[in-house]
C-alpha cells in the first residue's frame, strides 16, 4: 500500500521488451491505466502499478510481456483482447496461442491463431472431420481454414485442396459481364485467390491449379461429385440454401476434411429463403465427427475499428429486436 492506502505493485520487465509492451507514445499503458483506473510508472526495468485494480493491471502486463518475449508485436487489438479476456475461463493459458504455428507464408510470416477462440477453432479442425466456423467479419474464419488446408496439403495428409463459395448472383445480375461462367463468378472467388497467393505464393498456386491439385470453384460445381482425400473449404456458407448445404455435405469422401465458414448476421439470400448454414447447425448438433466453433467480436483480428463497428451493430440489432417483440397484454381489473 502507498501513503494513500492504494495498492502498489512492482514488476520487472526487461529493457528489450518495455518499448514493445508500452507501445508507441505509451499508448498501450495509457489504455491499461484508463481501463483499470491505475497509474503505471516506468523506472528502468521496474514497473510500478498503483490503484485498487493494480493486480488486474499486473496480470495484463505480464501476459503482454509473455508475448513480447516471444517477439510478438503488442498491437492495440492484442491489448484489447487480453483486457476483455481477463475474466474468461482459460485466460491463464492465453499465451499458448503463440506457440501454435500453423504454417509460414511465402513472405516468411508465421500464421498462427491470435485469440483463444481461434485456437479452439484450429484445434477442432485438427480433431473433427467437418467443422462449422461461424462468426463476424475479421475473425479469421476463412484465412485460418485455408492455412490449415495448405498445411495438410504440404504434409501429404490430403491430395488436393477444394475451395468453394455460393455465387448467389451468378445468374441474371452477372449476365451483363463479359466472358464465360468462370469469368462471371471470378469476383466472388477473388478473396480465396488472394489468401492462397499470400500463403503459398502466386506461382506455386498457379502450378498446383494447372495440375488440378487446387480447385477454386462455385458451389454449383460440387454437385454429383464425391470428394475423396481432399481438404474442402466452403466459404460464405450463410448464403447457401438448405438444399445446397445438404448437397455439399454429402460430397465428403474418405480421407477428406471439411470446413464450413460463415457469418449468420450477413445473410444475402432473397427474403423468405432459409439459410442452409443455420439449418445445418441445428440439424447436425451433436453428430459425431462434426464440430461447431462460434467466434465472436473478441476474435476480430482486423483493425480495432472493425471490432467497435461489430459491437455497435450488435447493440443496435438487440435494441431493434426488443422494440419489435410483441408486448404482453395488460388487463385492467373491473
Amino acid at each position: 500500500m502507498d501513503q494513500h492506502g492504494q495498492k502498489r505493485i512492482t514488476i520487472e520487465l526487461y529493457n528489450g521488451i518495455i518499448g514493445n509492451v508500452f507501445g508507441r507514445l505509451d499508448e498501450n499503458i495509457k489504455k491499461i491505466e484508463n481501463f483499470f483506473a491505475v497509474t503505471i510508472v516506468n523506472r528502468g526495468e521496474n514497473i510500478l502499478i498503483s490503484g485498487a485494480n493494480a493486480h488486474k493491471a499486473e496480470t495484463v502486463l505480464k501476459k503482454l510481456a509473455a508475448f513480447a518475449e516471444k517477439g510478438e508485436a503488442i498491437t492495440e487489438q492484442r491489448v484489447n483482447y487480453i483486457i476483455a479476456s481477463l475474466e474468461d475461463e482459460g485466460f491463464n493459458e492465453i499465451e499458448k496461442i503463440n506457440s501454435d504455428n500453423i504454417c509460414i507464408t511465402v513472405s516468411g510470416k508465421v500464421v498462427r491463431p491470435k485469440t483463444m477462440g481461434q485456437k479452439r477453432y484450429v484445434d477442432q479442425i485438427r480433431k473433427e472431420t467437418a467443422v462449422f466456423g461461424v462468426g463476424p467479419a475479421g475473425t479469421g474464419k476463412t484465412y485460418l481454414a485455408m492455412a490449415m488446408a495448405i498445411t495438410a496439403f504440404r504434409s501429404n495428409n490430403v491430395n488436393r485442396i477444394i475451395l468453394t463459395r455460393p455465387a448467389i448472383e451468378a445468374g441474371e445480375k452477372l449476365g451483363f459481364l463479359p466472358g464465360d461462367l468462370h469469368a462471371k463468378v471470378d469476383p466472388y472467388l477473388r478473396p480465396l485467390y488472394d489468401a492462397l497467393h499470400e500463403i503459398m505464393g502466386a506461382e506455386t498456386f498457379q502450378k498446383n491449379m494447372e495440375k488440378g491439385l487446387i480447385e477454386v470453384a462455385p458451389l454449383a460445381y460440387m454437385r454429383g461429385r464425391t470428394l475423396d482425400n481432399a481438404f474442402i473449404v466452403l466459404d460464405e456458407a450463410q448464403n447457401t440454401t438448405p438444399e445446397q448445404m445438404k448437397m455439399f455435405l454429402t460430397r465428403i469422401g474418405f480421407g477428406s476434411k471439411t470446413v464450413i465458414t460463415g457469418d449468420i448476421t450477413q445473410i444475402d439470400l432473397p427474403e423468405g429463403k432459409r439459410s442452409g448454414l443455420v439449418e445445418a447447425m441445428r440439424i447436425l448438433a451433436g453428430v459425431e465427427g462434426i464440430g461447431v466453433s462460434m467466434l465472436t467480436n473478441k476474435d476480430v483480428v482486423r483493425h480495432p475499428l472493425v471490432q467497435r463497428i461489430i459491437e455497435a451493430y450488435e447493440k443496435h440489432e438487440a435494441r431493434a429486436k426488443r422494440a419489435s417483440a410483441p408486448r404482453r397484454p395488460t388487463y385492467k381489473r373491473k
